[in-house]
């Protein structure tokens, strides 16, 4: 099996760009963390990649607002490049911060305007969350999940607003909600940590291949990252990235 090459564009204030590249190498990927200033060069370009995922972290000290100017650097620098890739049918995945910037880009939800925007706590909200898949989802991200997945969430700005969440829904664009722990969803704060409406956690472009989340699945690969009272919570999330990797082999 080919191990497919992973682009991840790492901005200044970065920070989970070696544990994105953990959960891709444990997947079946080789990933390759390269510093903007290298696309914008030309020493690196996305055609170059099989998969484009894109880190969390306080990109660019987050001064101008979550994502603002790492979504800006996409458009502005790399728009036909990130046009290409999305027409050949590349996967990409945004994560916190990378969600952000994915959304400001204008590459998801694809359809309808949306923001992430302040929690409605008005706080940093920093626990492990649930999430559970939505199983009539078309993305490659989620073809290999079964079951709710547990993982951490880090944010201030991560509430999902859109003009049309019934749309978004209507088409199972809606591909990860917050849950309790048995996967139902319903449950509000603290399950929810910034008040999505429809308890949104993650969502998905018309072809499925495009996905952005807030919470943190690269930091949940492995079982000995969440133990709790001594025993092992399950739901880790490497499946999510292992599904992207096998549709690029297959």
């Amino acid at each position: 099996m080919i191990r497919p090459r992973v682009l991840l564009p790492v901005a200044l204030g970065t920070n989970r760009d070696q544990d994105l590249a953990d959960a891709f190498t444990a997947a079946g990927a080789d990933p390759e963390c390269v510093p903007m200033s290298a696309l914008r060069s030309g020493d690196r370009r996305l055609s170059d990649y099989q998969i484009l995922g894109i880190p969390g972290g306080f990109s660019y000290g987050d001064a101008l607002g979550a994502g603002r100017l790492l979504g800006l650097d996409l458009t502005g620098w790399f728009s036909d490049q990130l046009r290409a890739a999305q027409d050949s049918g590349m996967p990409m995945i945004g994560i916190c911060n990378g969600f952000q910037a994915l959304v400001r880009a204008g590459l998801l939800p694809g359809e309808s305007d949306a923001v992430l925007t302040v929690n409605a706590s008005s706080q940093f909200e920093c626990r492990w969350v649930t999430i559970a898949p939505n199983v009539a989802s078309n993305s490659v991200w989620l073809s290999e999940l079964t079951e709710p997945i547990r993982c951490p969430v880090a944010h201030g700005e991560g509430r999902f607003v859109t003009s049309d969440l019934a749309g978004l829904q209507r088409r199972n664009g809606v591909a990860l909600t917050y849950s309790n722990a048995d996967g139902l969803a319903g449950e509000r704060y603290p399950a929810n940590p910034n008040g999505s409406e429809g308890d949104v956690a993650g969502v998905t472009d018309p072809t499925g291949l495009i996905l952005g989340l807030m919470p943190h699945p690269e930091n949940h690969i492995r079982a000995r990252q969440d133990v709790q009272r001594g025993r092992l919570t399950g739901g880790q999330a490497l499946d999510l990235f292992r599904g992207a990797v096998n549709a690029v082999n297959s």
